[in-house]
């Protein structure tokens, strides 16, 4: 006697229901969850390019905080604007006058000794020694000649600085000088079409020659140079040197868009301007 078994199923019409259903539920459920995903992607890209624009700024900023007195300068040639200052190492007091090494501002000297503990971080061959540098005609590092504020550091022995013979212009009322690294300039070129081919760099090591007296808005082949943003729509750089040319503002805003997302961010960088 053959068993006889109680089988079930479904027909072929019932699997197209339950499709249909299951497609009509998964498309709801896609319509909800569309809004807060497309949300949150368009919040990470904001966040990421809040980052990157904040990162930027503050990369500015801390430079320009180190920055020789009176020598921050800016120009702009089309949309691409060139932020230039020479950026110190250190600093110090030099002797003016009593028993030792002074720095005679009535010859050409060429050496000094330094009031205090050695400068720290310590002074490389081929930093530039700067001595009341006012920016003005006369006194005024990016001009060569009578009226350059710079020497050329040769050594130190002991706690005395020697370098390239040098008749400073005038003597510092604080009897300070400062050491400089060299020439720093920020290329902001942004791009209003096309945001992806805008961009923040910062470039370094070039000579200083190529600085005096007009501001370079070229540089040789291999400088330095270093990319701190991307997708640069917009961007504004200004430099109020001040009245009393004791204090500055580098004010710098930077628009950057990506995807149809765009930030804006504004920073002030106050320059100490007292040589």
């Amino acid at each position: 006697m053959r068993p006889h078994f109680n089988q079930a199923g479904f027909t072929l019409v019932e699997m197209i229901l339950v499709i249909s259903i299951t497609a009509i539920i998964g498309s709801m459920v896609a319509t909800f969850l569309s809004v807060p995903i497309a949300g949150y992607v368009a919040q990470d890209r904001r966040a990421r390019l809040t980052d990157a624009a904040d990162t930027a700024l503050r990369r500015v900023v801390r430079d320009i905080r180190l920055g020789l007195p009176n020598s921050v300068r800016v120009t702009t040639v089309g949309t691409t604007t060139y932020l230039e200052f020479l950026i110190t190492r250190t600093g110090g007091r030099y002797r003016a006058e009593g028993g030792g090494d002074i720095l005679d501002f009535g010859v050409a000297d060429n050496s000094f000794d330094v009031l205090g503990p050695a400068p720290t971080p310590p002074i490389q061959i081929g930093d530039l020694i700067a001595v009341y540098n006012l920016g003005i005609t006369g006194a005024d590092a990016w001009e060569s000649g009578a009226g350059s504020t710079l020497a050329t550091f040769t050594g130190m022995v002991g706690s005395t600085i020697s370098i390239t013979p040098r008749q400073f212009p005038q003597a510092s009322p604080g009897n300070r000088f400062q050491v400089v690294e060299g020439p720093v300039t920020y290329v902001c070129s942004p791009n209003p079409a096309n945001p992806n081919l805008g961009t923040l760099t910062r470039v370094w090591d070039y000579p200083l020659a190529l600085s005096l007296p007009n501001q370079p808005t070229a540089f040789p082949a291999g400088t330095p140079q270093a990319l701190l943003a991307r997708q640069v729509r917009a961007c504004t750089i200004t430099y109020q040197a001040g009245i009393t040319e004791r204090s500055g503002l580098v004010g710098m805003t930077i628009d950057l868009t990506i995807a149809g997302e765009s930030v804006r961010l504004h920073s002030n960088a106050q320059v100490s301007n007292q040589p």
